[in-house]
């Protein structure tokens, strides 16, 4: 994609050489060894991409859990709290309206089972105050299921915060960083969460098919469905063998997606050869260039008034959201739309030059 301006990694990350020749080594593998690849390579494979997902956010590979998706992970999350012995007293779970719906729709769907939802609003489409989530968590919650950045406005939360509220009421709390993970530095421990669901799909560059799901060493209970790829001696293939793992792989879903996990790592070696502190740097010089160009030019950014609390993400009103991304890309500058907002989200291998091409290609479809 070198002769277009790609400025949008939070929608999917750029395809880089690295992951395409790590995709092709799978395929050849797969052709030249088939089922023997297993042991002798993909197994290895997938433990440096657990290693990889934990580096990313100052975890040990011991408490990462590869998932399909993010919604695989609350699903896991949520039936492993649900069958908890006082999950009777504990039938809440809290989220805000600026989470990402796939979080809302998991847990609204377990309504029917008596599961209460409460979604805490944002007075502002940018924020939501801390004193109304914890006004919202109380003895009867069982989990805080929320964002580290918002998608829509880029607002980065005050997790450490976050997680006092839900550990002084006694529910766990769950973030969701998909948004963060990869253009932020996380250093998990201190965020002090119990849970944290990612994935290669965005800032770090390894496309679809893969998530992971951090669970704190902390956290003692147990997964309420149990696949091969999360019990002890799997290869002993004894079906009444079900012994979950010590570690957080007893939440594994079942076979990974090695294809998959072949395109991560080249995302991941190039996001982690870099350094996310550098790539947190440096996308705070490119996101906040951007925010000037737009602002200089009229448009109305639509963030948090703290610069602090901005991510890479930047939005701005615009009356033909949709529009504009197309007329964009017809002029070789890839941006993505939510609503009437349209999002540019630059990345490390972007530049300044990147900058004003997108902002010229916008002020040209708006002429």
């Amino acid at each position: 994609m070198a002769e277009k301006v790609y400025l949008n990694s939070n929608s999917l990350g750029a395809l880089s050489l690295r992951s395409m020749a790590e995709r092709r080594e799978f395929e050849r593998l797969w052709n030249e060894m088939g089922a023997s690849a297993w042991y002798e390579i993909w197994l290895a494979k997938l433990d440096e991409v657990r290693a990889g997902f934990g580096r990313t956010i100052g975890a040990g590979p011991d408490t990462i859990a590869l998932m399909p998706s993010v919604s695989g992970g609350l699903a896991a999350v949520s039936a492993a709290i649900a069958a908890q012995p006082e999950a009777g007293k504990r039938r809440k779970v809290v989220l805000t309206e600026l989470d990402f719906p796939t979080v809302g729709h998991l847990f609204l769907s377990q309504q029917a089972s008596g599961m209460e939802v409460v979604i805490v609003p944002s007075p502002d489409g940018i924020h939501v105050p801390l004193e109304d989530i914890a006004a919202a968590v109380d003895e009867h919650t069982a989990l805080l299921a929320t964002s580290h950045v918002f998608f829509t406005s880029g607002t980065v939360q005050n997790v450490p915060e976050l997680a006092r509220i839900a550990h002084q009421a006694g529910a766990f709390i769950l973030l969701d960083a998909y948004q963060s993970n990869g253009q932020l530095a996380v250093d998990v421990g201190r965020l002090g969460v119990d849970f944290l669901l990612g994935g290669a799909l965005k800032w770090l560059c390894g496309g679809p098919g893969l998530a992971y799901l951090y669970v704190s060493s902390d956290v003692s209970i147990e997964p309420a469905t149990l696949s091969w790829f999360g019990v002890e001696n799997q290869f002993g293939f004894d079906i009444r063998g079900a012994t979950p793992r010590k570690d957080a792989r007893r939440f594994e879903l079942g076979t990974p997606a090695t294809g998959a996990a072949y395109t991560a790592a080249g995302g991941l070696s190039l996001v982690l050869e870099a350094g996310i502190e550098a790539i947190e740097a440096r996308n705070r010089v490119l996101s906040e260039d951007i925010r000037g160009r737009l602002s200089d030019a009229g448009y109305a950014l639509h963030q948090t008034a703290d610069a602090a609390n901005r991510s890479a993400l930047v939005l701005i009103e615009h009356p033909d959201a949709p529009g504009a991304v197309r007329g964009l890309a017809e002029r070789g500058v890839i941006v993505d739309h939510r609503g009437s907002l349209l999002r540019f989200s630059p990345h490390f291998y972007n530049t300044l030059e990147d900058n004003e091409r997108a902002l010229e290609a916008l002020l040209a479809f708006d002429a």
